[in-house]
Parts: C-alpha cells; structure tokens; sequence
C-alpha cells in the first residue's frame, strides 16, 4: 500500500536532520529472511518440532528451560545464533547506515532485536543500544559472576529431527556451568543487564547532546509491532519529548501519532522508495 506522499515526506525529513534515530523491531529482519515469529503460528512455522510439543514462543523464550532441559534450550538459542550468523542484512541497511554516515551529529540505533544485524550492516557498536541483550553475548546461568563475553568463537551444532544440541554445551568460563545468551527472557530475574545498561547510558547521553544543542533530528522506526511494544514506546516517547520528525514503516501495525509519517510498506520497499527521492 504504497503512499508516494508520505514517501516523499520522509525522504525530506531524513534530508533536512543533521542526526538520525533508527528505532527497529524484528521486523525490519524479515526481508532478509530472517522470522519475526509473529503470533504462536509464526513461531510454531519456524519450528516444527516445537510446536509438535505444544510450546508457545514465550514458553519457549524462558530461562527455565536451561535447568529442565539444556539440550533443547540450546537447540533453540543455537539454531537461531547460527541462523543470524549466516543471514546477510537486506539493502535497507545499507541505506540507513548511507544516510546516518552524512549527518553531522551522527546516529544510533535503538532495537529490540538480539540478533547482531546492525553490527553486520557496518553500524558503529558504540551506537547501537539493544534493549533486550544479545544472541552474540554470553552470560553465566546462575550468574556466578557479572561477567559477559563474547561468544564469536563458539559453535552450538543442533539435531534438528529431535531439535536438541549436541554435547558439549556452552559453559561459563569461570565455574564451568553451563552458559546461556545474555538476552531477556520471559520471567528472567537473572539475565545480566550491566552490558543494556552501559549502552542506555550512552544513548541517553546522545539524545541529552542533541537536545542541549537543540540538533533537529528524524526518528526512522522500522518492523516495530505492537505484540511487544518495546520499540514503539520508545520511539513515542522520544516524539512526544524533542523537537524531532517521525517516520514510522511497518506494513501492518503501521498507525502514527499525530505529526508522524506512515508508510505501510515492509522495511526494505521503503526504505527503497524513500531513496528515490533523496
């Protein structure tokens, strides 16, 4: 549902901002082929095995898993972690990140997404807050420590008739339990948020700079729903706070504030159109 108009509104706010907020949801992943696991249905499509059991996504997406069942928790987390390493971020990222590298006060990126995609598209880590941790990060089951680190250089193989990993695990380098991904689950009291924390901080001093130096600035929100509406509230809000445009894309859930522009479109279509008329 093309709407030329808006497109080419949103393509004179990204012109006219001397700095650009990219707020994303799973979304914005989905034209690379990743899932976005939308509603039990998308996720039960995804994973067969898993719905075959009769588990829901936030089931699933539960620390708990770890202490009754490691092999099938890591199946999980495994699969999707060498899913993300495989998948190449779309066009679109690469238009934002154009865009972002020509303003003058910069760029970040807010997103509740854990799969390390922003990074790959060549986007500055010390820019990027991801609210819900990452797949790419490992943390201590228990935690033992408040140590997080980086897992690049480790591989989780997974049985995909029975979805379960393959011995060994992943364990934590400081008491040799198993290990888990730094990433906010569903009735998670023990995920470590000093890595989040860290990032908040920074983009909070970002968006502190940019107000003091009264920067005019467009919010560019892409793949963000409505099911956890971590992103939306987040781009809302920061609307409603500062002087800012609003450029929301999102080929369902694609209803704005009042001010903000819609473009109901999937990421990479949009993002495309809007290049059009810069």
């Amino acid at each position: 549902m093309r709407n030329d108009q808006e497109i080419k509104k949103a393509a004179e706010a990204i012109k006219n901002a001397d700095a650009i907020l990219i707020t994303a949801g799973a979304g914005i992943g989905v034209d690379s082929g990743l899932p976005d696991f939308r509603g039990d249905q998308g996720f039960w499509k995804a994973y067969p095995v898993i719905a075959d059991m009769g588990i829901s996504f936030s089931d699933m997406a539960n620390p708990g898993w770890f202490e009754s069942d490691p092999r099938l928790a890591w199946a999980f987390y495994g699969h999707r972690l060498n899913l993300y390493r495989e998948t190449n971020p779309h066009k679109g990222f690469d238009l934002l990140l154009k865009w972002a590298k020509e303003k003058e006060f910069g760029y970040f990126v807010f997103t509740s997404n854990v799969d390390g995609q922003f990074q790959k598209a060549g986007f500055d880590k010390n820019s990027i807050y991801e609210v819900h941790g990452s797949i790419h990060h490992f943390q201590c089951i228990k935690p033992c420590s408040n140590d997080i680190w980086d897992a690049s250089d480790i591989n989780v193989d997974v049985e995909l008739v029975n979805f379960r990993a393959y011995e060994p695990l992943p364990t934590c380098p400081h008491c040799g339990g198993l290990a888990r991904p730094n990433i906010l689950m569903f009735g998670d009291w023990l995920w470590l948020s000093n890595r989040s924390s860290q990032q908040n901080s920074i983009y909070h001093d970002w968006l502190g700079d940019l107000n003091r130096a009264k920067v005019r600035f467009v919010i560019i929100e892409a793949g963000a729903g409505n099911a956890v509406p971590t992103v939306r509230m987040q781009s809302n809000s920061v609307y409603r706070k500062y002087n800012a445009d609003f450029i929301r894309i999102n080929p369902r859930d694609y209803d704005a504030p009042h001010g903000a522009i819609s473009i109901p479109m999937g990421t990479k279509d949009a993002l495309e159109a809007i290049e059009s008329y810069m």
